[in-house]
């Protein structure tokens, strides 16, 4: 049990109803979960406003309430705590009330549109390489070292980051990387939280059905490092021209990686092909299994990293050339046929670019390049046609079809891809909504040695359609279909 005070500490509070020297049990902003002696917090969101659901918290039991806006008439018995930010407290609460379990780890946030799980995952593994207790909080999972816990948000919420951060502790966990998103940062879901450092990867376009504007997009991302102390570090990558904005305000010690301009920590790509990468960091050589320039920049942020966090440069090196791929990012098998299929999560306009294009820096044009690519509904549609454009203008053949739907018509979705093909393009192009038979079909139309790219969901294991999640694996799938060209 805690003392409600106690977990108010820090939280901006304008009204009191109430005792706040009463014990608690648990918080929770989701009314369906409150029992006896909990605390509800309404949270007003995108879809649902927390205060519609306070009576039905009070009638389980809960026996404190904040929220944004008190009642005419509040219930005897039960505090009532105004905050002007539900979301803020949230997360101040959480902490509070799992012990602030941020400030016993180094934890380092990575933000930006892409690389943000492939440089959290990769970090992790590192660390974990070098013999240390390390936790993981991603897209594709959460770790709690060796105990792995499935994800269900990018960034989840503050109740669940601070549970697990706790556990964390428990489990002696020195080190914590964290995937910090957009949504994450305006829904206040990492404040109250003690980083070590922040990593930016890139800007590029994407949540614009979220953020209303480009600028509002990468104004939230800088107010992570906004926020970060001077303990901490901001590492950014200069070669994208929002980098230096994200050091604008930050009070952390700034540093900076590059491929194209001067940074503290620069990369030379020596060699690029299929098999790896060999590169050249700041003046030592090192040859890594990941593949292609956006994987350089991946390397090079989690090169920086090691060394900013303690490690010996040598042992970086010898660290990174064992790093091996996440999955779902440029995943990739080699069929018998020698056919090979590469599953990547490339969802935005940028990632999808950078994969056409190292693809396209190693074949020898010899062979065909195959992409099936879609975009999920319910999302950001503005960029729809400009997925269209970049998968018809780098690829030789393109398949579109369904991605996750989600409650839109994906014939609708297709539509808004098809807008953004060039007349030229057309005839490159043809449309499946089946996934499974878009992938089939690319299987079938591929010859030895070409290249099929399966496109936007990566890791995910299942297909979203009318509100239903349906078992759906890329890799699996494409395994599969490869396989029974071989009989």
């Amino acid at each position: 049990m805690k003392v409600l005070k106690d977990i108010l500490y820090k939280v901006s509070i304008n009204a009191v109803v109430g005792d706040t020297a009463i014990s608690v049990n648990a918080v929770d902003f989701d009314s369906r979960k409150i029992g006896e002696k909990d605390v509800f917090v309404a949270l007003r969101g995108t879809l649902v406003d927390g205060h519609n659901f306070i009576e039905k918290a009070i009638e389980q039991q809960a026996v404190a309430i904040i929220c944004e806006a008190l009642p005419v008439i509040p219930i005897e018995g039960v505090t009532y705590v105004e905050v002007d930010d539900s979301n803020k407290a949230l997360a101040i609460i959480a902490s509070n009330y799992y012990e602030s379990p941020s400030e016993n780890l180094k934890l380092v946030g990575v933000t930006g549109t892409n690389g943000k799980t492939t440089v959290a995952s990769l970090l992790y593994q590192l660390f974990k390489n070098a013999g240390y207790k390390v936790g993981l909080l991603s897209t594709v999972k959460i770790l709690v070292d060796n105990k792995e816990y499935k994800a269900t948000h990018t960034t989840p919420d503050s109740i669940t980051i601070n549970k697990y951060l706790h556990e964390m502790n428990d489990e002696g966990v020195e080190f914590c990387f964290m995937e910090v998103s957009s949504h994450g940062i305006h829904q206040s879901r990492t404040e109250g939280l003690c980083f070590k450092g922040g990593i930016f990867t890139n800007l590029s376009h994407d949540h614009l059905d979220y953020h209303n504007t480009f600028a509002e997009y990468r104004d939230v991302k800088k107010s992570f490092f906004d926020s970060l102390s001077k303990k901490a570090f901001a590492l950014v990558n200069t070669d994208d021209k929002n980098g230096p904005i994200m050091l604008q305000n930050t009070k952390a010690k700034k540093f900076t990686y590059a491929l194209k301009s001067y940074a503290d920590y620069k990369a030379q790509i020596l060699e690029n092909q299929l098999g790896g990468l060999l590169l050249k960091v700041n003046d030592s050589e090192v040859w890594t299994r990941l593949i292609g320039s956006f994987n350089a920049y991946n390397v090079l942020a989690i090169y920086a990293t090691a060394e900013l966090l303690g490690l010996e440069k040598v042992e970086i090196l010898r660290l990174v050339s064992e790093l091996k791929s996440v999955s779902g990012r440029f995943q990739y098998l080699i069929s018998d046929e020698k056919i090979t299929a590469i599953v990547d999560y490339a969802h935005t306009p940028d990632a999808l670019k950078n994969v056409l294009q190292t693809i396209n820096s190693i074949r020898t044009k010899n062979e065909e390049l195959i992409t099936v690519v879609g975009c999920g509904g319910d999302r950001d549609k503005t960029k729809r046609p400009k997925m269209g454009h970049i998968a018809t203008e780098l690829s030789t053949k393109v398949i579109f079809t369904s991605d996750n739907p989600r409650s839109e018509d994906p014939e609708e979705i297709l539509r808004d891809i098809e807008k953004g093909v060039e007349p030229q393009n057309f005839k490159k192009s043809l449309t499946i909504t089946d996934r499974a038979q878009a992938i089939k079909t690319a299987c079938q139309l591929a010859q030895p040695n070409d290249i099929i790219l399966i496109a936007g969901k990566g890791h995910e294991t299942y297909q979203e359609i009318k509100g239903e999640r349906f078992d759906f694996d890329d890799y699996k799938t494409v395994q599969e279909y490869l396989k029974q060209l071989q009989k």
